[in-house]
Protein backbone atom coordinates (compact mmCIF):
# COMPACT_ATOMS: atom_id res chain seq x y z
CA UNK A 1 0.00 0.00 0.00
CA UNK A 2 1.29 3.63 -0.97
CA UNK A 3 1.97 5.70 1.82
CA UNK A 4 0.16 8.93 3.14
CA UNK A 5 0.62 11.92 0.64
CA UNK A 6 1.95 15.55 2.17
CA UNK A 7 1.21 18.45 -0.45
CA UNK A 8 3.68 20.60 0.51
CA UNK A 9 3.24 24.58 -0.51
CA UNK A 10 6.18 26.78 -1.01
CA UNK A 11 5.65 30.67 -0.39
CA UNK A 12 4.31 30.41 3.08
CA UNK A 13 5.32 27.59 4.60
CA UNK A 14 8.89 26.98 3.20
CA UNK A 15 9.49 30.63 2.10
CA UNK A 16 7.75 33.10 4.83
CA UNK A 17 6.86 35.81 2.63
CA UNK A 18 4.65 37.84 4.63
CA UNK A 19 7.57 38.13 7.33
CA UNK A 20 8.89 41.70 7.58
CA UNK A 21 11.57 42.29 5.29
CA UNK A 22 13.94 43.52 7.25
CA UNK A 23 13.48 40.57 9.71
CA UNK A 24 14.28 37.36 8.48
CA UNK A 25 13.70 34.76 10.66
CA UNK A 26 16.19 33.04 12.74
CA UNK A 27 18.18 29.97 10.92
CA UNK A 28 16.71 30.88 7.66
CA UNK A 29 18.89 31.24 4.31
CA UNK A 30 18.53 34.24 1.75
CA UNK A 31 18.54 32.68 -1.93
CA UNK A 32 17.57 35.22 -5.34
CA UNK A 33 15.46 33.61 -7.75
CA UNK A 34 15.30 35.01 -11.33
CA UNK A 35 12.22 36.35 -12.41
CA UNK A 36 11.52 37.19 -16.38
CA UNK A 37 11.19 40.39 -17.06
CA UNK A 38 11.65 41.52 -13.26
CA UNK A 39 13.91 42.03 -10.25
CA UNK A 40 15.04 38.56 -8.80
CA UNK A 41 12.70 37.22 -6.11
CA UNK A 42 13.81 36.94 -2.77
CA UNK A 43 13.08 33.77 -0.72
CA UNK A 44 13.48 32.60 2.52
CA UNK A 45 14.63 29.08 3.37
CA UNK A 46 15.35 27.07 5.77
CA UNK A 47 18.55 24.56 6.11
CA UNK A 48 16.68 21.65 8.54
CA UNK A 49 13.06 22.12 6.61
CA UNK A 50 14.21 19.34 4.46
CA UNK A 51 15.90 16.81 7.00
CA UNK A 52 12.71 17.64 9.23
CA UNK A 53 9.86 16.69 6.52
CA UNK A 54 11.53 13.82 5.17
CA UNK A 55 11.52 12.51 8.80
CA UNK A 56 7.89 13.27 9.05
CA UNK A 57 7.34 9.62 6.84
CA UNK A 58 4.83 10.82 4.51
CA UNK A 59 5.54 11.06 0.39
CA UNK A 60 6.23 14.41 -0.16
CA UNK A 61 4.76 15.87 -3.17
CA UNK A 62 5.30 19.53 -4.13
CA UNK A 63 1.99 21.38 -4.08
CA UNK A 64 3.12 24.65 -5.12
CA UNK A 65 2.95 27.11 -8.03
CA UNK A 66 6.72 26.76 -8.11
CA UNK A 67 5.72 22.94 -9.72
CA UNK A 68 8.52 21.91 -11.16
CA UNK A 69 11.04 24.64 -10.88
CA UNK A 70 10.50 23.53 -6.82
CA UNK A 71 12.91 20.92 -7.34
CA UNK A 72 15.54 23.11 -9.00
CA UNK A 73 15.25 26.64 -6.66
CA UNK A 74 14.01 25.14 -3.48
CA UNK A 75 14.58 21.47 -2.99
CA UNK A 76 18.45 21.85 -3.01
CA UNK A 77 18.18 24.55 -0.28
CA UNK A 78 16.18 22.29 2.04
CA UNK A 79 18.47 18.86 1.27
CA UNK A 80 15.47 16.87 -0.52
CA UNK A 81 15.55 14.93 -3.24
CA UNK A 82 13.42 15.56 -6.67
CA UNK A 83 10.11 15.43 -5.64
CA UNK A 84 6.95 14.86 -7.91
CA UNK A 85 4.79 17.86 -7.94
CA UNK A 86 0.92 18.24 -8.70
CA UNK A 87 0.87 19.63 -12.43
CA UNK A 88 -2.00 22.75 -12.01
CA UNK A 89 -2.10 23.10 -15.38
CA UNK A 90 -5.21 25.09 -16.37
CA UNK A 91 -6.33 25.69 -12.95
CA UNK A 92 -3.28 27.87 -11.73
CA UNK A 93 -4.40 30.67 -9.93
CA UNK A 94 -8.05 31.04 -11.62
CA UNK A 95 -10.06 32.11 -9.18
CA UNK A 96 -13.50 29.84 -8.21
CA UNK A 97 -16.84 31.42 -7.86
CA UNK A 98 -17.45 29.36 -4.87
CA UNK A 99 -14.21 30.56 -2.91
CA UNK A 100 -12.95 27.05 -2.71
CA UNK A 101 -9.06 27.49 -3.59
CA UNK A 102 -7.51 26.80 -7.28
CA UNK A 103 -5.79 23.67 -5.33
CA UNK A 104 -7.93 22.10 -4.21
CA UNK A 105 -9.61 19.72 -6.78
CA UNK A 106 -6.28 19.04 -8.24
CA UNK A 107 -4.55 17.95 -4.97
CA UNK A 108 -8.01 15.76 -4.56
CA UNK A 109 -7.83 14.42 -8.18
CA UNK A 110 -3.56 14.03 -7.85
CA UNK A 111 -4.28 11.82 -3.88
CA UNK A 112 -6.83 9.63 -6.11
CA UNK A 113 -8.24 8.41 -2.57
CA UNK A 114 -5.28 7.93 -0.89
CA UNK A 115 -5.05 9.53 2.69
CA UNK A 116 -2.80 13.12 2.68
CA UNK A 117 -2.14 16.22 4.51
CA UNK A 118 -1.54 19.66 2.40
CA UNK A 119 0.28 22.33 4.17
CA UNK A 120 -0.51 25.63 2.69
CA UNK A 121 -1.13 29.65 4.03
CA UNK A 122 -4.27 29.91 1.75
CA UNK A 123 -6.72 26.68 2.57
CA UNK A 124 -9.79 27.62 4.71
CA UNK A 125 -13.27 26.52 5.59
CA UNK A 126 -14.53 26.03 2.53
CA UNK A 127 -11.35 23.84 1.18
CA UNK A 128 -11.96 21.91 4.54
CA UNK A 129 -15.85 21.55 3.46
CA UNK A 130 -14.86 20.70 0.21
CA UNK A 131 -12.57 17.67 0.67
CA UNK A 132 -14.42 16.58 3.47
CA UNK A 133 -17.56 16.31 0.74
CA UNK A 134 -15.58 14.79 -2.06
CA UNK A 135 -12.60 12.91 -0.41
CA UNK A 136 -12.69 9.42 0.56
CA UNK A 137 -9.51 8.80 2.15
CA UNK A 138 -8.31 10.74 5.39
CA UNK A 139 -6.65 14.26 4.82
CA UNK A 140 -5.63 16.92 7.34
CA UNK A 141 -5.79 20.17 5.77
CA UNK A 142 -2.83 21.79 7.55
CA UNK A 143 -2.77 25.88 7.70
CA UNK A 144 0.98 27.91 8.55
CA UNK A 145 1.08 31.15 9.07
CA UNK A 146 3.06 32.79 6.16
CA UNK A 147 4.74 35.20 8.37
CA UNK A 148 6.49 33.11 10.20
CA UNK A 149 6.55 29.66 8.18
CA UNK A 150 6.73 25.89 9.09
CA UNK A 151 8.02 25.98 12.98
CA UNK A 152 8.21 23.01 15.31
CA UNK A 153 4.78 23.08 16.12
CA UNK A 154 3.84 22.41 12.81
CA UNK A 155 5.74 19.61 12.84
CA UNK A 156 4.63 17.91 15.80
CA UNK A 157 1.09 18.17 14.44
CA UNK A 158 1.94 16.21 10.86
CA UNK A 159 3.84 13.46 12.84
CA UNK A 160 0.94 13.45 15.30
CA UNK A 161 -1.63 13.13 12.35
CA UNK A 162 0.28 10.67 10.19
CA UNK A 163 -2.18 7.74 9.72
CA UNK A 164 -1.12 4.48 10.75
CA UNK A 165 -1.84 0.89 9.31
CA UNK A 166 -4.25 -1.11 11.26
CA UNK A 167 -2.04 -3.71 13.86
CA UNK A 168 -2.64 -7.63 11.98
CA UNK A 169 -4.79 -9.13 14.51
CA UNK A 170 -2.95 -10.68 17.71
CA UNK A 171 -3.55 -14.62 18.25
CA UNK A 172 -3.34 -15.62 21.69
CA UNK A 173 -0.67 -18.25 22.51
CA UNK A 174 -2.73 -21.71 22.61
CA UNK A 175 -5.49 -20.67 20.54
CA UNK A 176 -6.68 -22.27 17.41
CA UNK A 177 -6.40 -21.08 14.33
CA UNK A 178 -8.46 -21.76 11.19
Amino acid sequence: MAGTLLFLDVDGPLNPYAAKPERRPVGYTTIRVPAAGRRPLRVWLHPGHGAALIGLGYELVWATSWMGDANKWIAPVLGLPELPFVDFGEALFRERPDGVHWKTDPLIEYAGGRAFVWVDDEQGELDHAWVAARHPGSALLHHVDPRVGLREDDLRALEGWLPRPPAAPVTPPGSRTG
